[in-house]
């Protein structure tokens, strides 16, 4: 059974970065599609950002636009968002979800997988 797990969230102040890793066990993440979600407290699930096999497409929902990247990172199989400029609005619990189901990939009911979620707080 695959098993996604993320690392890298944390407390940071307004401007700041953080790196999310996205590992999968027994998976070679490079012949997948994997996304990445968030949800605040109180608010509905949303997309992130995704990366598309086999050409490793990088697709950004809104709030990534400009300053989160997407990547595979072959050599340690994760996946990361690199995220910049971080606002309190980012302030949510993000996952990784990898064996997308159908062709959109900004819909999470369309990923069979899920990983457990990492926080992320941005102070003001």
């Amino acid at each position: 059974q695959v098993r996604l797990v993320e690392s890298g969230g944390g407390l940071v102040q307004a401007g700041g970065s953080l790196r999310l890793s996205c590992a999968a066990s027994g998976r070679t993440f490079s012949t997948y599609t994997t996304g990445w979600f968030r949800q605040a407290p109180g608010k509905e699930r949303e997309f992130v950002a995704a990366i598309r096999w086999p050409d490793d497409s990088p697709y950004y929902g809104d709030p990534a636009k400009g300053r989160f990247t997407i990547s595979n990172d072959n050599a340690k199989s994760t996946v990361v968002l690199q995220m910049y400029r971080l606002k309190p609005e980012d302030t949510a619990v993000y996952y990784c979800a990898s064996d997308l189901l159908r062709e959109s990939v900004v819909h999470g009911d369309g990923y069979k997988t899920w990983g457990q979620g990492t926080q992320v707080t941005v102070s003001s």
